[in-house]
């Protein structure tokens, strides 16, 4: 059987009239107007086509076959009495003098209404993906995604960057999240592991003579789903630069993102270089996040000198923060809301007052605040009509609470975020090391590959107590957008005395570093030119140029939260010939 489609169901036009064509696509709706008059949509991937039967026989043919069939459509064009301004091929028609069923659906009803199959609960959608993805709306975001991915292709290779794939099958690692395993058949209980990144392959990349290289890399981690994170699997724009450090790779994100953003996003302006630079400790104390968004313009202020011993329990002994918004009109219900969603998100409760335009101190925990209130306005900047979010606990908690409170606060205030842009910034000056929560000793903070700014030297310091470890920070860095961390990276530690130095701190030595990381140490041994990298999301930089709050709604075919394809029935049960085969048994959990 051979189609031979003269046009597509979005091609048709005006000038078209007259013309014998045949479309293909599948049948998405059919109106019935009397036994001897029809009007049918026929869709395929590029638009769609209105065919109208005006006989008998024509009518009953369509009124045969079920929504969603394929079928093909030989007839004449001509203009349209009724023409759909809203349609690229809204001026026309087909008079069909002959249509086939290509492709039968065999179903009387659908799962959901095609057109509206975002309005169908997630679950359903994603069993049935395959009719999901005819939705125009659902289609049009796996397009974008295949036009972004060959626009950062086109520009990293016009920047020099050569793609080099690396392997899927590779080690597993002891840093970082748990690995994908996989049964190695001819070594009885040894595994492969489904690289979480291709950190160590690139890093050899560059020992092996490379200058630049870049990939669309799969990446797999055994970690649960976010709403900006897929599990199982997801991609980035992996990169490095030999030779490099932290303001190369800089140069080059800040050339090869704007113009893609622009282009292919929601709103089409984004920022131009030179990003803005904020430093961990001052995005912490700032804004709250380590991915503060940066198109709210409010910020976080330290409370805790004005109001830490106003007598309200919460505030006593902690550390308080404050964000303070002109121009809030919210309702106590809404205000009531807000504080409640900022508990849920972050664990930590919230609280407000009002300086109202009496330049009296109201509601929340005014009583509070109303004693000490010329010290506390004096301390805050308050200007009358403003009102004041605050949270409290230990620096961190207090600190993260305000952060998500100034999220929701600017998205609330329309005044005070400007939604139709793209904001980035670099997130540097990571700190190298920290007291771990369960251990309470040093430990790495974030990269433990990551050169420590000031390198041997000031881990020698540290070693002979003249300088606090918790100081020394990383040539590590973040790229953030819109409040969505895009990436990490930093310039890494290429040097094997700093790296086994970097390590000693942790309490681990030179055996645990070769033990864990044979290649890449020995590999340095070798000279290895000082290289940097990065590795942004493409999921997550797709997702914000679509204007999704999901990751699911730009993956052609994702997981759900828990992990499972249910459209595929993945992860399943096998056979026990492939259990033996691979040397496993299994083994139940006991009740």
């Amino acid at each position: 059987m051979t189609q031979n489609r003269t046009h597509t169901c979005g091609e048709l036009r005006l000038s078209d009239a007259g013309k014998a064509v045949k479309i293909c696509g599948w049948l998405e709706n059919l109106r019935e107007v009397g036994s001897e008059l029809a009007f049918a949509v026929v869709r395929d991937f590029y638009g769609t086509t209105q065919v109208v039967a005006e006989t008998a026989d024509m009518v009953a043919l369509l009124k045969s076959i079920n929504k969603e069939s394929t079928i093909s459509v030989e007839g004449t064009v001509r203009e349209r009495d009724s023409k759909n301004a809203k349609l690229p091929t809204g001026e026309i028609e087909v008079v069909p003098g002959k249509i086939e069923v290509l492709g039968r659906c065999q179903h009387n009803e659908l799962p959901f209404p095609i057109n509206r199959s975002r309005e169908a609960d997630e679950a359903t959608r994603l069993k049935y993906r395959y009719l999901d993805l005819r939705n125009p709306a659902v289609k049009n975001n796996i397009i974008l995604r295949c036009q972004v991915v060959a626009a950062l292709r086109q520009a990293m290779t016009e920047h020099g960057f050569l793609e080099i794939t690396t392997p899927i099958l590779t080690a597993s690692s002891p840093e970082g999240a748990r690995d994908y395993l996989v049964p190695a058949r001819n070594h009885p209980g040894k595994f492969y592991a489904l690289p979480q990144a291709p950190q160590q392959f690139k890093q050899l990349l560059m020992t092996s003579g490379f200058d630049r290289y870049f990939q669309i890399a799969p990446c797999f981690r055994d970690e649960d789903a976010r709403a900006d994170r897929s599990p199982g699997e997801f991609y980035q724009l992996d990169m490095e630069m030999a030779f490099a450090d932290q303001e190369d790779v800089f140069a080059v994100l800040e050339d090869v993102l704007p113009p893609i953003f622009a282009q292919y996003g929601t709103y089409n302006v984004a920022s131009t270089a030179p990003f803005r630079r904020i430093s961990y400790r001052d995005a912490m104390d700032k804004y709250g996040s380590d991915k503060p968004d940066l198109r709210i313009d409010l910020t976080v202020t330290d409370a805790t000198e004005a109001l830490g011993a106003c007598g309200f329990g919460p505030f006593e002994g902690n550390t308080v923060k404050a964000v303070v918004v002109t121009g809030f009109e919210g309702t106590r219900k809404q205000i009531d809301k807000l504080c409640a969603d900022v508990e849920v998100q972050s664990g930590e409760k919230a609280y407000w007052f009002r300086y109202d335009e009496n330049g009296e101190i109201v509601g929340g925990i005014a009583k509070f605040v109303q004693p000490m209130k010329d010290a506390v306005v004096a301390a805050l900047g308050l200007e009358k009509g403003c009102f004041v979010g605050l949270t409290a606990g230990k620096l961190l908690a207090a600190q993260k609470a305000a952060g998500v409170l100034r999220s929701k606060l600017g998205a609330f205030c329309p005044n005070h975020m400007d939604k139709e842009c793209y904001e980035f910034c670099w997130i540097v000056d990571f700190p190298m090391y920290e007291i771990g929560e369960e251990s309470g000793l040093l430990e790495f903070c974030h990269n433990p590959f990551s050169m420590p700014s000031g390198g041997l030297e000031v881990l020698l310091k540290a070693e002979r107590g003249e300088i606090d470890p918790l100081s020394i920070t990383a040539d590590q860095y973040d790229l953030v957008c819109n409040g969505v961390e895009l990436s990490s990276g930093a310039v890494r530690n290429h040097d094997p005395e700093i790296m086994i130095k970097a390590f000693e701190m942790v309490r681990l030595g030179e055996e645990d570093v070769k033990a864990k990381f044979p290649a890449m140490y020995n590999a340095f041994t070798y000279g290895a030119p000082p290289h940097a990298g990065i590795a942004p999301g493409v999921d997550r930089m797709v997702m914000l140029l679509a204007g999704e709050d999901s990751i699911r709604e730009i993956i052609p075919f994702p997981m759900n939260k828990n992990a499972q394809d249910v459209m595929m029935s993945a992860p399943s049960e096998v056979t026990q010939k492939q259990l033996d085969e691979l040397h496993i048994a299994i083994v139940k959990p006991q009740d």
